[in-house]
């Protein structure tokens, strides 16, 4: 897409951190947000566009990209861009939502002579910050090519998995993993805690081995510290996990570690901890809780 005018709704900790990428890389004309005072606060430091809402953003860009946190969210800006769209106007949703509403969503800005992206992203804050997001995408392939450079300002990988919602399935699937990681790296550090090993020798210990993973080596030592707000919140996940067990269960396929995982998830923000980062299931963990 020539002459790229990029907008940004949704300025979280993620989204505030890939708008930025979007402005150094001399794509972004304007940013949106449901707090007008963060809109204002990223486009003054920015000297960018701060929109009063959605609608307005969509006259001064042709691709809009969203990071908002449910599927009512999703579909409600997406409303508000279609009314006020650019024809040919390209909408790019990272936000984690179902593959229904993607479907929804882009005949949504069809109808408006436009078009929409599932584009789901993995890779926390960190890979927001440093602009090495991974991107599970669906849609139209010559719609992500048209907005690929968008997408290359903050990613480190680009994946196309096939027609709309596609990209939100596989969000699914990643996140079915992640919940099986952090149970088990819950039950590992509980049962270390419990039997005195020492987390500076240990943690590197497993990370040189077959029990490496992504989360272990970012979130690893600061469970272990009591350190819960480093991360992607569990409220968020549990919402994730919900989105990830529906479809599960009309797949015809298991789903304990979900059904755990949202049970565990769901006492710890009755505990007053949605906020906290994933691995506060360490908490549940514990012998004494």
């Amino acid at each position: 897409m020539a002459d790229i005018k990029a907008g940004f709704i949704g300025l979280g900790a993620m989204g505030w951190a890939m708008a930025g990428h979007l402005k150094r890389a001399g794509l972004l004309a304007g940013v949106a947000n449901r707090s007008m005072a963060k809109t204002q606060a990223f486009a003054q430091e920015h000297g960018v566009l701060g929109a009063a809402n959605p609608g307005e953003l969509a006259k001064h860009c042709n691709v809009i990209a969203l990071c908002v946190s449910a599927d009512a969210d999703v579909l409600e800006v997406t409303r508000a861009i279609a009314a006020q769209v650019q024809s040919g106007t390209i909408v790019i949703d990272h936000s984690t939502v179902s593959s229904k509403t993607a479907i929804e969503a882009q005949k949504i800005m069809r109808a408006a002579g436009g078009d929409f992206l599932d584009a789901p992203v993995s890779g926390g804050v960190e890979g927001a910050k440093n602009g090495k997001l991974s991107i599970m995408v669906g849609g139209d392939a010559d719609a992500l090519a048209r907005v690929r450079p968008v997408l290359e300002a903050y990613a480190g990988r680009i994946a196309h998995l096939g027609g709309i919602g596609a990209g939100q399935n596989t969000k699914a699937v990643n996140q079915t993993v992640i919940a099986g990681v952090m149970q088990g790296i819950g039950e590992g550090l509980a049962l270390a805690e419990a039997l005195g090993l020492d987390p500076a020798v240990l943690l590197p210990t497993l990370s040189g081995g077959a029990a490496q993973s992504w989360y272990l080596d970012k979130r690893g030592a600061s469970a272990m510290r009591n350190e819960f707000n480093v991360g992607f919140k569990l409220a968020l996940m549990h919402k994730d996990l919900g989105i990830a067990r529906d479809l599960a269960a009309s797949a015809g396929v298991g789903h304990e570690t979900l059904d755990k995982s949202l049970a565990d998830f769901a006492e710890l923000m009755t505990q007053g901890y949605g906020d906290e980062d994933v691995s506060a299931v360490l908490r549940l963990k514990r012998r004494n809780g």
